[in-house]
């Protein structure tokens, strides 16, 4: 028996190819509603739980005035689950989830630079590292700007701190560049610009383009959102039988970065 179970494992572990890996990222979290569902007539299954139930480690790049005392959201747009934004990130680290830098406003960096200079853009996002390092004692490495958006100035000078900043352009090779879902656009505020056949597919279209490009590593950026959520569980397993395998974003670069 332990030898047939042990056949069992290295068959399993075999389906997946060391080569082919997905860092899955979420942005403008913690949003407890979201991470831990609802309840109710439009009840959503958690986040959280969709991730466990997979066995998928995730990088969830947080935005720092949410990590303040007693913050759950935002009032006038999210729902109260009991749960402040603080234990929802707790939560997060000891699930094995790894957390990253979204700045600490979650504003536009290049217009914020234009009203109150590159120092601000550079200490709103070393707020966001200060706010996140509170939490799990450890300083963030990666930045990811809201909408990617950021002068090359205020870049260099992060960089030269040492972040290390996530891009859809030609900054950074391929294989680091993050797949744009582009899952804001399926919020019921504007599901008719949800792409198409459905998030899900259209996510899988990007990787299978990517794939006749030589690429078989994608950092796929999504938001925390109840509607992405709703996909995770196809995504996930459309992946998985693939032969890709979830790690968190230090991983991904580790291993990514490693190849020619």
């Amino acid at each position: 028996m332990t030898v047939f179970l042990a056949l069992v494992f290295l068959s399993a572990q075999a389906a997946f190819s060391a080569d082919k890996l997905i860092a899955l990222t979420f942005d403008d979290g913690p949003r407890p509603y979201v991470l831990f569902g609802t309840e109710g007539n439009h009840a959503g299954q958690g986040l959280v739980n969709v991730l466990d139930t997979n066995g998928v480690k995730a990088t969830f790049f947080v935005v720092g005035w949410r990590l303040t005392p007693k913050t759950w959201g935002e009032p006038r747009a999210e729902k109260n689950v009991g749960i402040t934004c603080i234990a929802a990130a707790e939560q997060l680290v000891r699930d094995g989830h790894e957390l990253e830098d979204h700045t600490f406003s979650h504003l536009e960096l290049r217009n914020a630079q234009k009203k109150w200079g590159e120092q601000w853009v550079i200490g709103d996002v070393n707020r966001g590292a200060e706010a996140i390092k509170a939490v799990t004692g450890t300083q963030p490495y990666y930045v990811r700007p809201p909408d990617w958006s950021i002068s090359d100035e205020a870049r260099r000078d992060l960089e030269q701190q040492g972040y290390h900043l996530l891009t859809i352009t030609q900054e950074n090779p391929l294989s680091l560049r993050d797949v744009n879902s582009l899952d804001y656009l399926c919020t019921t505020r504007n599901p008719a610009g949800c792409p198409k056949p459905s998030l899900a597919g259209a996510v899988l279209k990007q990787v299978e383009q990517r794939e006749k490009r030589g690429v078989f590593t994608h950092i796929l950026a999504f938001h925390e959102l109840s509607t992405t959520a709703a996909v995770m569980p196809e995504l996930i397993a459309n992946l998985k039988a693939r032969g890709y395998r979830f790690v968190t974003l230090t991983e991904y670069m580790r291993l990514a970065a490693a190849k020619p």
